[in-house]
This record gives structure tokens, sequence and C-alpha cells, in this order.
């Protein structure tokens, strides 16, 4: 288990770092969009900064295989959020980027969150599943694909609109989120199937599921939606939200999916409950509009020529 501690800390550190340097590298070039995903990739393979972001963010993925062959889906969701303090740290110290002060007590609060849904496992009683029903992960993924689209799309849309407040990106990263949720369930398969006896036959096994798939699925689009994201909002914001979700679903659905039970006393019950309950509440009530510094005051009249 111990195993398991060290490579979700590692995947931490990785996924801040990778994440901090594509950001960087994504503010010197010119604007890139979902619409042109070809010119987008063209762009960001020029970058020597950004290649190096993406390197540290597929050791994340390395990592996270190990992960989830040692440790329960909660348990490694609840490690992988406490990667968000990091990311901020890094996000003001080499972004320059400044959070308020109400962010600031929803990163607090959503720490606190899943603080209680780590206080909720108990190592005795979990254990580790190593497979699910193919039909019961489609039923999940499919729907949370297609509304991560739609919703990331329909985000896009409202952005193009003139005279709108710039946006926080909190849109942007529930969608991105939904994404590499499916992702991390796809991750979770994939250490399953790494299980079985033989090269050869955890490679057909592998094949024959619907987890290689769906990392090719999310690995495409989440590349081209989280790229044009980093680049219009703040990494300090995009990325907790996006990590947020990622976890919530992960740990909800994926224990559900994989079949690791929840607690059966009643106190830790009560904390995994409470702690995913107020993640979602936080994540709701997050600001949607980053404010204007061109947009007059409340309540300040609008001037106009005689």
């Amino acid at each position: 288990m111990w195993w398991g501690v060290a490579a979700a800390l590692m995947a931490n550190t990785l996924y801040s770092i990778g994440f901090v340097l594509e950001k960087r590298a994504l503010t010197s070039l010119p604007e890139v969009s979902i619409r042109q995903p070809a010119r987008l990739l063209r762009l960001v393979l020029g970058s020597p900064l950004w290649i190096g972001g993406s390197l540290a963010l597929a050791a994340g993925f390395g990592a996270q295989l190990i992960v989830y062959r040692t440790l329960p889906i909660a348990a490694a969701q609840g490690i992988f959020v406490s990667g968000l303090v990091l990311l901020v740290l890094l996000s003001a110290r080499l972004l320059g980027e400044e959070t308020t002060g109400r962010e600031r007590y929803a990163l607090g609060a959503i720490l606190g969150a899943l603080l209680m849904v780590v206080l909720s496992l108990d190592e005795r009683a979990d254990t580790v599943s190593q497979a699910a029903p193919y039909p019961l992960i489609l039923l999940v993924c499919v729907p949370s694909l297609a509304a991560g689209v739609w919703l990331y799309g329909s985000a896009e849309r409202r952005a193009r609109h003139r005279h709108r407040m710039p946006t926080t990106g909190v849109e942007y990263g529930v969608a991105v989120g939904l994404l590499y949720g499916v992702s991390s369930l796809a991750i979770k398969g994939v250490s399953s199937c790494l299980t079985s006896s033989g090269l050869g036959g955890a490679v057909v096994g592998l094949l024959k599921s619907p987890y290689p798939y769906l990392l090719l699925f999310t690995g495409a689009f989440g590349l081209v939606m989280s790229q044009a994201a980093l680049q219009r909002c703040r990494a300090s914001l995009i990325v907790p939200v996006c990590t947020t979700v990622t976890c919530l679903f992960t740990a909800v659905l994926g224990t559900l999916s994989f079949g690791e039970a929840l607690p059966h006393d009643p106190l830790r019950l009560a904390l995994r409950l409470a702690g995913t309950a107020l993640a979602v509440s936080v994540l709701l009530s997050m600001p949607k509009h980053d404010q204007s510094p061109a947009q007059p005051p409340i309540g300040a009249k609008e001037l106009t020529p005689p």
C-alpha cells in the first residue's frame, strides 16, 4: 500500500508540473481553438516547453497505473486531490496568477471535503477490485463523454458572444473533468487487465476490453479541449475544478462500477457522503466570471455622447 501512496504523490507532482509548463508555453503561442485541431497540434508540438509539460503528464499517467493496482479507488482520489495545493503554489510562483479570497476559501473547502472522504476509508475493510462489467463501464462512460463535449461546446458558444464578461473557466474545467474522469476509470481498467498471467494474455484481454478505446477518445478530445481552455483561463482555477470533478466522478462511479463497497460503519459512511456533497456544492458556488478591469463599477451610469 505504501508504494501506492508514494506513486500517488509522485503523480500529483508530475501533473502539477505538467499543467504549469503547458500553461506557460500556451501563453506565448497564438490563440488556439478546438475548431482548428490540426493547427492547435502543430503549434503546441513546435514548443519544447509544451512538450516537456506533456511528458510530465504522461509520466503522471504511468504512476497512476501503479496507484490503481495498490489502492482502492476512493483512497487514490483523496490523495490525488491534495495535488491542488502544489498546483496553486506553482501557478502563483511561475505564472503570476492570483486567486481571489473566495476562490482560496473554495479550495480550502474542497480539500476539507476530500479529507472527509479519506477519513472514511478503512484499511482493514477496503479492498482493491480488479474488474468491472464492460456493459456497466460503457453505460457510465459514454453519456459522461457526451455530456462533457456538449458542455464544452456550450461554453464555447457563450464565450463568443460580444460584451460577455471574461469566464473563469469553471464550465471548461467541469467539461474536461468529465473526460478525465472517464480516462481515470479506463486507466483503472487497464491496470486490472495487466494482472493477467503472461504478456500475450494481458494484451489480448486489453484489446478485447473498451479501455484502450476510451483512452484514445479521451486522449484526443481531452488534449484539444484542455489546451484551448488552459490558454484562455487561469490554471490556478481551471485545473482545481477539473481535478475535483475527475476525483469525484472516479471515486463515486468508479467505486460502484468496480464493486468496491461503501463503508458499513455509519460514521465512515456519513463522512464519505458528506464530503462528496460538500465538494459538489462548493464547485457549484464558485464564480463563473472574472471581473473585467474595463467594466464600470456596479451602479455607475453609462455616459453617452450628447
